[in-house]
């Protein structure tokens, strides 16, 4: 497989279809939910916490015309049901993210680790979900715990430097010196 293009969305109130009823939908649609995702869910057994979820329930069998107006899908079904989706998705141009299904995807949600405003994101382009998740926790472990005030100072520096025309080339290294700062800081304190 060639390399993946790492690559955020703004799926906020765009429609992805979630194939698939059972648990492995389940995990994947509080992430769909998490991102403002319009969620429509097609299965014909719906488990009772999706029910609860706010998405569009579609309690049946997925048909191609499903895909019409969507800008993802995650199959989170049977690998026969996953490549049926995979089939009508390919003329569609709509991305396909196939739960434990690598041969029938074209998108791979990836373990992420969200805090303080920065988002990471891993991804064995679906080889190795489990390394997946081992990685995400690993960073999520070593990431300083202060990292919102990082944000904050970077967003803060950003302005700045926009407003005062200063190169990107130059920018990380004074944004070194500017969170190199906020300890400096607080060792004056101690």
């Amino acid at each position: 497989m060639p390399d993946l293009l790492p690559l955020f969305v703004n799926l906020t109130g765009r429609r992805v279809m979630l194939v698939g009823g059972g648990s492995v939908a389940r995990s994947k649609l509080s992430q769909l939910v998490a991102a403002g995702a319009d969620v429509v869910v097609v299965a014909p057994a719906v488990d009772p916490e999706i029910r609860t979820s706010g998405a569009a329930i579609c309690e049946r069998e997925f048909r191609s015309s499903d895909l019409d107006g969507a800008w993802l899908v995650v199959a989170a079904a049977t690998r026969e049901v996953n490549r049926t989706v995979a089939d009508a998705a390919r003329p569609r141009r709509v991305f396909v993210n196939a739960a434990d299904d690598p041969e029938n995807a074209s998108a791979f949600l990836s373990g992420v680790v969200r805090r303080g405003g920065v988002t990471i994101a891993v991804s064995t382009s679906g080889d190795a979900p489990a390394l997946t998740a081992l990685v995400r926790e690993a960073l999520d472990a070593v990431l300083p715990s202060d990292l919102a005030a990082w944000t904050d100072v970077a967003r803060e520096a950003r302005a700045g430097w926009r407003r005062d025309g200063v190169p990107m080339g130059e920018r990380r290294p004074l944004l070194l010196q500017a969170l190199n700062r906020l300890y400096d800081q607080e060792d004056a304190w101690r």
